[in-house]
Formats: structure tokens, sequence, C-alpha cells
């Protein structure tokens, strides 16, 4: 099976305490479920329609760990932390 490429983009930041609160707890959950973060933050450059807002890409080794990082009990409480801080959009594209 191939690798998953998750890519997560905050079209907007509604709460900057809960965003960091959420962040405080989400990237370990998710290192802890074995994502590989490969880059974050604002984009250096942005072409046709792109934003320039929070992106975040994750490489997992198949689609099961990215369901099972999504669903732990780790990452939920993250979740729970944001608690609608923001509004973002979550994509998983299959490696080449």
């Amino acid at each position: 099976m191939s690798k998953i490429y998750q890519v997560v983009i905050y079209t907007s930041i509604l709460d900057e305490a809960k965003l960091a609160s959420y962040a405080a707890l989400a990237g370990p959950a998710m290192q802890a479920a074995g994502a590989k973060f490969l880059a974050r933050g604002i984009p250096v450059a942005v072409k046709e329609k792109g934003q320039k807002t929070r992106t975040v890409v994750i490489e997992w080794e198949s689609m099961d760990a990215a369901e099972k990082g999504y669903a732990s009990e780790a990452y939920q409480n993250a979740l729970a932390a944001l608690d609608n801080g923001a509004i973002r959009e979550f994509r998983y594209v299959e490696a080449a």
C-alpha cells in the first residue's frame, strides 16, 4: 500500500488561544500515532486562487494509520481543545 499525505488547510482561524491549545496536543498525538510532519506554517508563496493560510502536510504509512491517528483518544482530546477555533479542510492523497 502507498504512503498517504494528509494536507490540512486552515481556511479561517477564529480563536488563536484555542488553536494554540490544540497545537500543543495535536502534534505529539499525531507523532505518537506514526505521523511524520513534512511542512507546517504559512505558505511562502501561493499561485492562482491560493490563500496564505496556515497549512500542514503530514506523511502516513497508510490510510489506515492516518485514520487510526485521527480517531485516537489523544487526537480527539486535541480536537476538543480546538473547540471550533478554526475552519479547516482535511485532504488525503496517495503517494505517486
